[in-house]
């Protein structure tokens, strides 16, 4: 069981059944009286934001999520397939839960999947960096290399990028998945 004085920005707790992670956090303590600690919560399932304000005494039960390390197999029309490494059970994830990791997912591509209660799929973590292959890239204009300039590149998953003009068509990259953007060419 968590105490309010336990509550922090990233503190996953279960409300009325479903768990919320606290996105925003301050204390507050009045001249007299209890202290206050007000909440910016997220629910986790839904995605749906709402703010709470809570005394001191107040006590919270921790959400029952489990992290699970999974191999992404493909995606059709129903979602995007995951398969657990150690049980080879497939669990299936719908693009909203998916979001952006989409435009970085390749095929056998290891990402981990939180879940609640075991068996509820919440979200998705990919790694911090993957490597992508461009697919198609117009050759940069020559004299533009003194600005620095940028070109969009688009990757094997269908995501584009600015890149520098000198990357060409075939040639893997680093991409960044926390921004999305170009870090360097992936010598292969």
């Amino acid at each position: 069981m968590y105490e309010a004085s336990d509550l922090r920005k990233g503190l996953k707790i279960m409300i009325d059944g479903e768990p919320y992670i606290i996105t925003e956090f301050q204390f507050s303590k009045p001249g007299k009286g209890q202290a206050l600690y007000r909440c910016k919560l997220k629910n986790m399932i839904t995605g749906l934001t709402m703010d709470r304000t809570y005394r001191s005494g107040d006590k919270f039960e921790p959400a029952n999520l489990e992290e699970k390390r999974m191999q992404y197999l493909y995606n059709d029309g129903d979602g995007y397939h995951f398969m657990d490494l150690k049980n080879y059970e497939q669990v299936t994830l719908s693009e909203d839960q998916v979001g952006d990791a989409r435009n970085f997912l390749k095929d056998n591509m290891e990402v981990d999947i939180l879940f609640f209660n075991e068996n509820v799929p919440i979200s998705i973590a990919l790694p911090n960096f993957v490597e992508l292959e461009v697919t198609k890239s117009d050759p940069g204009v020559r004299g533009d290399t003194a600005t620095g300039a940028t070109k969009p590149a688009t990757l094997e998953t269908g995501y584009t990028v600015q890149v520098p003009l000198f990357i060409e068509e075939g040639e893997v990259l680093k991409i960044d998945t926390r921004t999305g953007q170009y870090v360097e060419r992936v010598k292969k």
